[in-house]
């Protein structure tokens, strides 16, 4: 740990915080001369409060020990860039279209791979008068289900959560799919716990079998 860096950072963290010295003993139950010297390069934070100033401060443990925070650089927030994250331990589903570190259980995750529908995971669309009902030959046991579907254009989502032991059908209205798959054509993600995530993309008309 360089301890001018990470003196610098906490500086600038607490001014952020708009914090005094002594606030921020207080929380962490240390004398303001101890936060003067930290600050100053002088010494480090013991180990033992690196998870306090995390909280405190709402910066990574690993940041406060590099002694930087950097931004990501400008990122127009589009969906056609959109990547999911899929928590294999409890299953939550997070996404975003930008760079991030994205963590959960205690474990970074990376970003879902795409990869093309195969014959195991295809779904069957059908043109109702006011919705899309879509519908998947896939088994949705405890150990091996659909966790979510998404139809994605280039500023909006539409998100559907599965659950294990319930059907693996979704219905999109008309009103919302209908002007994506019209306005923008569509890419269609979905999610399987074992195989991981799937992607179509195609024509702005839904055909009857998609894949």
């Amino acid at each position: 740990m360089d301890c001018g860096k990470v003196g610098a950072l906490l500086y600038r963290l607490r001014r952020e915080k708009r914090m005094t010295q002594w606030q921020v003993a207080n929380r962490l139950r240390v004398s303001d001369k101890a936060i003067s010297k930290w600050e100053r390069g002088l010494g480090c934070p013991d180990v033992s409060l690196l998870a306090e100033l995390s909280d405190l401060f709402g910066v990574n443990i690993e940041q406060i020990l590099e002694g930087t925070v950097a931004p990501n650089a400008a990122e127009p927030g589009n969906l056609a860039r959109i990547k999911f994250y899929g928590c294999p331990y409890c299953g939550n589903v997070i996404s975003n279209t930008g760079q991030a570190e994205i963590s959960c259980c205690g474990r970074k995750l990376s970003p879902l791979a795409v990869q093309p529908v195969d014959d195991a995971h295809r779904a069957t669309v059908e043109d109702t008068d006011d919705s899309y009902y879509i519908t998947f030959n896939h088994e949705m046991r405890k150990d091996h289900y659909l966790s979510f579907v998404a139809y994605v254009a280039n500023d909006r989502l539409v998100f559907v959560k599965l659950y294990p032991e319930q059907e693996a059908s979704v219905i999109l209205p008309k009103a919302i799919a209908g002007r994506l798959l019209q306005r923008y054509g569509r890419k269609f993600y979905y999610y399987c716990s074992v195989h991981g995530l799937f992607e179509l993309s195609g024509s702005p008309r839904p055909p009857e079998r998609i894949g």
